[in-house]
C-alpha cells in the first residue's frame, strides 16, 4: 500500500481583508487566497472594527484577532481547513460576548 501525501509549500501572510462573505489573504510568495468567512464563525460574528483588528503571528505565519480570541494558520487555509471550534464552544463564547 502506498500514501500519497502533498507538501503544501511554506507561505506567510502579508495582508489580510475581512468582508460580510470571506476572508482574503495576500501571500508574500504573490498568491491571494480567498474562503468563506462562515468558515470561521468567531470571526464572521465580529463588528467590522472587531474583523479589522488583526495582526501577523510570527512573520506571518498565521493571524490574530485579540478582540475575537480567533488565530488562523495560513497552512491551514491552504489546506481548505475550517475552523475546528465546536459548537458548545462557540454557544458558550457568543454567551459571553452578550454578558460584555
Amino acid at each position: 500500500m502506498s500514501i500519497l501525501a502533498v507538501e503544501i509549500p511554506f507561505s506567510v501572510a502579508s495582508a489580510a481583508r475581512v468582508d460580510s462573505e470571506s476572508l482574503t489573504v495576500d501571500l508574500a510568495d504573490g498568491r491571494t487566497i480567498a474562503v468563506p468567512l462562515a468558515w470561521f464563525p468567531r470571526v464572521a460574528n465580529g463588528s467590522p472594527a472587531e474583523r479589522s483588528n488583526w495582526r501577523k503571528i510570527g512573520v506571518g505565519e498565521g493571524l490574530h484577532w485579540p478582540d475575537l480570541d480567533e488565530d488562523i494558520e495560513i497552512a491551514g487555509l491552504l489546506a481548505g481547513f475550517r475552523s475546528g471550534e465546536t459548537q458548545e464552544s462557540l454557544a458558550r463564547w457568543l454567551q459571553s460576548r452578550k454578558s460584555i
